[in-house]
Order: structure tokens, then C-alpha cells, then sequence
């Protein structure tokens, strides 16, 4: 690892737990951690459960994407490059951002709407539906049913469909997020999150079963 390469994005994963240190004093022994879909608090837990916020988020994604080139056993990750580093300094910032709202939203006990956080989903959708058509067969990142693993053109022509789907996912959730109300965008988002992930599973079935044909 270039740690000089690294510190700039390691200064993003530690910002959540530098924001914590410096709010810690001014929360009470009890703040929210839970939210229903309409951003009404219904959990509510002792402060020091907010120290997992940012370990589970932005800390937890930084040491995957070390991980993953290193454990990939057909080095396919490698062979991205720049695009990798790029993908991992999006992902990364987007978990610190989302830890940040987290912990903010505990201090100043209010209503969190639920609809920032799913207009970011969006916004990280149309990244990953860029992204997948760059994407070679690897075990961790991508598409990775039995269909695309076992066939280099399955995996090719999935994740050119599943891009395009992403990408549509993703405006449609953003337009959805500033349009409808939070229960109306959470039954909007989690059908196209369904969609998403359903029609290139069952298209990679189909395109390996024609290609066994």
C-alpha cells in the first residue's frame, strides 16, 4: 500500500470518528439510532453504540477494497487500475458522508429524512451502472451469479444490461426522492432496487442456457 497515496482518503474514513470525538461531550446518554421510513426516531440506545456507525461504514468498506486485490484469486480486480482506485475513493466517501448524517442526526435529535439518504443511493447507482461495464470477472465486485462466473461472454453481456438498468434505477430513484413523500419513496425504491437485481440474475440464467444450447 502507498500510504502517501492513501492519506488523503484515509483523512475521509476517519472524519466521522473526529466529528464523533468532537460532538461526544454535547450528547446525552441516550440518542437515537434507529429510523422508520417515514424518519421518525423508534430505537433509541446508548451513546456509545455511535462509535460502530463509522467502523461498520466507512472504516469496514476502506479495508475491503485493500482487501480485495490482494485475496482475489484470478487478480481480475487488478486489471482495472485507476478504475478501481476511483471506485473505492467514491464508495469510501459516500459510507464516511452517509456515517457524518448518522451522527449529526443523533446530536441534534431530529428528524432524519429518509429521503437524502435514498436520493444518495441514487446517485450511487448511476456510479456502479457506469462502472459495470469495466468490470472483468472477479468473485467481489459486480454482477456475480453462478452464469456469469462460469462464462466470460455471460458476464460481458449482463453487466452491459445490468449498467443500463443501474443507471436507470438510479435517476428514478433521485426524481422519486425529490418528488414523493418518504413511505411513498421507500415502496418506489425498494421495487427498483428489486428490479435491479432480479432482471440481469434471471438474463445472465437465460444467456447461459442459450449458450449451452
Amino acid at each position: 500500500m502507498n500510504l502517501k497515496k492513501e492519506l488523503p482518503l484515509i483523512g475521509i474514513v476517519l472524519l466521522p470518528f473526529l466529528y464523533l470525538a468532537y460532538v461526544w461531550n454535547q450528547l446525552p446518554t441516550e440518542v437515537p439510532l434507529h429510523w422508520n421510513i417515514k424518519g421518525e426516531v423508534d430505537r433509541y440506545g446508548d451513546k456509545s453504540e455511535l462509535i460502530l456507525i463509522p467502523i461498520l461504514t466507512s472504516l469496514l468498506i476502506y479495508v475491503i477494497f485493500l482487501a480485495v486485490p490482494h485475496i482475489d484469486p484470478k487478480k481480475q480486480i487488478q486489471k482495472m487500475g485507476k478504475k478501481y482506485d476511483t471506485l473505492k475513493w467514491i464508495i469510501t466517501t459516500f459510507m464516511s458522508v452517509l456515517a457524518l448524517f448518522i451522527i449529526y442526526t443523533a446530536k441534534n435529535q431530529s428528524v432524519a429524512n429518509p429521503n437524502y439518504i435514498l436520493l444518495l443511493c441514487g446517485v450511487l447507482f448511476i456510479i456502479f451502472g457506469n462502472y459495470f461495464k469495466t468490470i472483468k470477472a472477479n468473485y467481489f465486485i459486480g454482477i456475480r451469479t453462478p452464469w456469469t462466473l462460469e462464462n466470460e461472454v455471460v458476464w460481458k453481456e449482463t453487466h452491459k444490461l445490468g449498467g443500463k438498468i443501474w443507471f436507470a434505477g438510479g435517476l428514478l430513484i433521485i426524481l422519486s426522492s425529490l418528488i414523493f413523500n418518504e413511505q411513498t419513496n421507500f415502496i418506489i425504491f425498494m421495487t427498483l432496487v428489486a428490479i435491479m437485481v432480479l432482471v440481469p440474475v434471471v438474463y445472465s440464467y437465460l444467456l447461459f442456457k442459450k449458450k449451452k444450447v
